[in-house]
């Protein structure tokens, strides 16, 4: 049986046994504790048990559910349980209670609670203890043969022998020599040629993994037709892990087979329309009516406050490093170092009600100017002056990455701490890498998202200087909790210059 994408499909499965068997026990449970306590013959009754189901549905949906045998321990199942049920609890009392909803006396109600979390608990172990019995079982008929014995493989036997739970078992590898680095619970089976022989006499080997290179065919075609014929599926893993330690992405051109380093939503021209539809949407009903009046009041104060143009216009890189201008209301004194120098937080550049504006964001609102023009996006990574990028792209590696798309008036590494000044190369490293996940992950859903996330932080941001001033400088260590590292692991190469995007 194939296991290649075991937890893929751990994950639906157990998400659908497991919801539908705590639907169940709990709806089940219900009943008896109504039947108990005389209160079946109530034409509510019914209602109850559908609104019980609809509660701990959400609870369950919004708690989780976690089964995996490899990273999660039996406390952290129970630990979901114990909260899920804590929700369920209080939403389906109150709802109970005050709805007219048929309930049990609150001592049987109260058993009620209880017996369920103990059966949810039992039921939820039972299952991941036969799951895990049943892979177990299962390495007898699930034989793994390995032709080749690069970094690659060597790689992937741990992936797959080291969680017993999996199903897989190593028979052993085939190459050219024995190699060292291969586990010695892993035996050398011999040559390559001799992979046909061995599979003729073991039966159990239902999976071949071949890391040989491509001026190695005459070694790796009759090994293929061979388990086409006799129901070995053979698997052709690219020896790309030598000189390449980041999450790939497999695609089809034609008739080629290609691997790329960033999965691109926005690579897809429909995607990239909705996107463009939805900015010239939001940016037209926002400067058709919330900017004029904004432009007025900032028109007026700006002109009685300070000499000067009322907008300030930047040069700053956008989609595929273009440069473009980007448009500011003026929040300093006109300077010469205006294209050089970054804002900081007591700069003496500032007036008072240029600090005002920047402080509640009202200085980046023309931006919406450069959305419908078609230089920005509403969310995206945020565009950096070109003086900046250039420093930046020599001292962070991939930091080029996030020219892939337009940049953005706000975007995910903003609403996760990564904004404003950043003093210290991490807190850039930071943003790059919220930049890159964003790129990765796009959809019209996390957009929405983000915007949403911004106005409620916009809205709570004052209140939270005047409890904690020093959130800029400790942005790192925030976002470093929200963002998803899993693929983006960073190591230093030389000191000053950091690697972005590496698996270390």
């Amino acid at each position: 049986m194939d296991r290649l994408d075991y937890k893929r499909r751990d994950d639906a499965l157990t998400k659908m046994l497991v919801m539908v068997g705590d639907l169940v026990l709990c709806n089940l449970l219900f009943y008896l504790t109504c039947h108990y306590g005389k209160v079946t013959g109530n034409s509510t009754v019914l209602q109850s048990h559908l609104l019980i189901s609809a509660v701990y549905f959400c609870c369950t949906v919004k708690g989780g559910i976690i089964l995996h045998i490899k990273k999660v321990n039996n406390w952290q199942i129970v630990a979901k349980v114990l909260r899920n049920v804590f929700y369920f609890s209080v939403i389906a009392t109150c709802l109970l209670y005050w709805g007219g909803f048929a309930m049990p006396v609150r001592e049987l109600y109260g058993i009620f609670l209880l017996v369920l979390m103990g059966v949810l608990l039992a039921f939820r172990l039972g299952v991941r203890y036969c799951i895990k019995m049943y892979w177990k079982k299962m390495r007898s008929l699930n034989g793994v043969v390995f032709v080749g014995s690069t970094e690659n493989n060597v790689a992937l036997y741990h992936e797959l022998v080291d969680d017993p739970s999996i199903g897989y078992r190593a028979c052993g590898y085939f190459d050219f020599a024995p190699n060292s680095n291969f586990p010695q619970e892993c035996p050398y089976l011999g040559m390559p040629s001799d992979a046909i022989p061995y599979l003729e006499q073991h039966k159990e080997v239902r999976n071949l993994y071949c890391c040989l290179t491509s001026n190695q065919k005459h070694e790796i075609l009759p090994i293929i037709k061979y388990c086409e014929n006799h129901l070995v599926r053979f698997y052709s893993v690219p020896n790309v892990r030598n000189y390449l330690y980041h999450k790939m992405h497999f695609s089809m051109i034609g008739s080629v087979p290609c691997l790329g380093l960033h999965e691109e939503p926005l690579s897809w021209i429909e995607n990239r329309l909705v996107k463009r539809a939805f900015d010239i949407v939001f940016s037209l009903l926002f400067l058709c009516t919330l900017f004029p009046p904004i432009l007025l009041i900032v028109t007026i104060i700006t002109k009685t406050t300070m000499p000067g143009p009322v907008f300030f216009r930047q040069k700053r890189n956008g989609l595929n490093g273009k440069e473009f201008y980007c448009l500011k209301f003026r929040s300093m004194k006109v300077n010469a170092e205006a294209d050089q120098v970054q804002a900081t937080r007591n700069d003496p550049r500032k007036t008072k009600w240029g600090d005002i504006m920047r402080r509640t964001n009202i200085d980046e609102l023309p931006q919406f100017i450069n959305v419908l023009l078609g230089d920005m996006s509403v969310v995206g990574p945020r565009p950096h002056m070109v003086k900046h990028t250039e420093e930046y792209s020599q001292l962070i590696d991939k930091y080029m990455v996030r020219h892939f798309i337009k940049p953005g008036i706000t975007g995910w590494s903003q609403i996760n701490g990564f904004r404003g000044e950043t003093k210290e190369l991490e807190q850039m490293e930071g943003r790059i890498r919220g930049d890159i996940w964003y790129i990765e992950h796009w959809s019209f859903w996390l957009d929405l998202y983000i915007i949403y996330k911004t106005v409620a932080n916009c809205t709570g941001r004052r209140m939270r200087i005047k409890k904690n001033i020093s959130l800029k400088t400790n942005s790192y260590k925030y976002a470093k909790k929200s963002i998803d590292y899993r693929h983006y692991g960073s190591r230093r190469l030389v000191p000053g210059r950091v690697l972005i995007g590496e698996r270390v």
